[in-house]
């Protein structure tokens, strides 16, 4: 049984993705080369400043175009919905079949319409999900770039492309690492992730209200609100997960930003430039494109990489990397989300009362 048509999703996605920048073959294969050198160049910073030991080897990065991107978001989607599509499959019988082949192809046509904006704007991501490999010998996530949309920003904002490019792999290695040097990571965002889908209602009444709670948030987003359909389409259940889910979004998008800006003065000599003008980049967009992405909770993203990087940054200044490194050890050295907000709690709850600022204001060093 399939809830959403993926078939009609990739397609939709890709008719409707707006084309990459112009450039020539040549110039095109020669970014595609520089990217997958830099991300192992970039890869190699990143675990020497972050101090996270990985086993894995150094991989060059998968480099893709946006159709590219969209198909392998898909694939990714498949993997993360499968709970929710084993759990309809078992209650079909409750289900006409004309509601569910007509249901799937909507929902295809709209999370295509989802990915054909998404991937004209999206630099790069850590691809947590991926089909199972039946030798064992591939990976569990792989790095990905999209080059036409990281040429269309170093152009957009008239940036060094060698250096942007340095700095845009500085980010995503740094999930790499994470996902890599910390083996629980990955499997708590997906049981986090499968507990937030398996906790939603599915009886037609309260499905009924949720999509009536979508259409109040679209309409309170056009009109300059603050709608958005991620609060819109939860139960208090999923609210709880939800929170648990954003802690550790936050943590792990927020070190990257941290990792790219810490390291970058070393090794991207224009950094200063990139990300003066990378931040109002962020920040801009036409009124329709704000909306779409407050609609989608990319504007929460945002917020995450603002909230995570100061959260990271404090910590470090305050007990130092290695003490910060205990975040990783479990589920529960992770940050709430009241902790993300005042890291002395989480100092004092993980690190120990030891590094507490002292009486005088200052920060006491570790040790003392």
């Amino acid at each position: 049984m399939q809830v959403i048509d993926w078939d009609l999703a990739v397609a939709t996605g890709t008719r409707l993705v707006r084309p990459g920048p112009q450039v020539s073959r040549e110039e095109a294969r020669r970014a595609v080369a520089e990217l997958r050198q830099l991300s192992r160049i970039a890869e190699g910073h990143v675990r020497e400043f972050t101090r996270i030991d990985t086993e894995t080897a150094p991989v060059a990065a998968t480099v893709v175009d946006r159709p590219g991107w969209i198909k392998a978001n898909v694939e990714g989607f498949r993997v993360v919905l499968e709970p929710l599509t084993q759990r309809m499959a078992a209650r079909k019988e409750q289900t006409p079949a004309i509601v569910t082949a007509v249901g799937s192809r909507i929902t295809g046509v709209e999370v295509g319409a989802v990915l054909a904006f998404l991937a004209s704007r999206v630099l790069g991501q850590y691809e947590l999900f991926l089909p199972p490999d039946p030798s064992g010998r591939q990976p569990t996530g792989r790095l990905t770039l999209v080059a036409p949309n990281i040429v269309h920003a170093e152009q957009e904002l008239d940036v060094n492309p060698r250096d942007f490019r340095l700095w845009v792999c500085l980010h995503e290695e740094t999930h790499r690492v994470q996902f890599t040097g910390v083996p629980w990571l990955r499997e708590y965002v997906r049981s986090q992730m499968t507990d937030f889908l398996l906790a939603s209602d599915m009886d037609l009444s309260t499905l009924l209200d949720r999509l009536r709670s979508a259409a109040d948030a679209v309409a309170d987003a056009v009109r300059g609100g603050e709608g958005n359909l991620i609060d819109a389409i939860q139960t208090p259940e999923q609210k709880e997960i939800l929170d648990r889910l954003t802690a550790v979004m936050t943590l792990v998008e927020g070190h990257g930003d941290y990792v790219m800006d810490a390291v970058g003065p070393a090794v991207v000599p224009t950094v200063a430039d990139i990300r003066a003008k990378f931040q109002h980049r962020r920040e801009g967009g036409s009124r329709l494109d704000r909306t779409v992405r407050k609609l989608l909770g990319v504007d929460l993203k945002m917020k995450q990489y603002a909230e995570g990087s100061a959260f990271v940054r404090t910590v470090v200044e305050r007990v130092g990397m290695d003490d910060f490194n205990k975040i990783w050890t479990s589920p529960q050295t992770l940050p709430t989300q009241d902790e993300i907000s005042d890291p002395g709690r989480w100092i004092a709850r993980v690190v120990g009362p030891r590094a507490l600022p002292g009486a005088n204001g200052t920060a006491a060093a570790p040790g003392e």
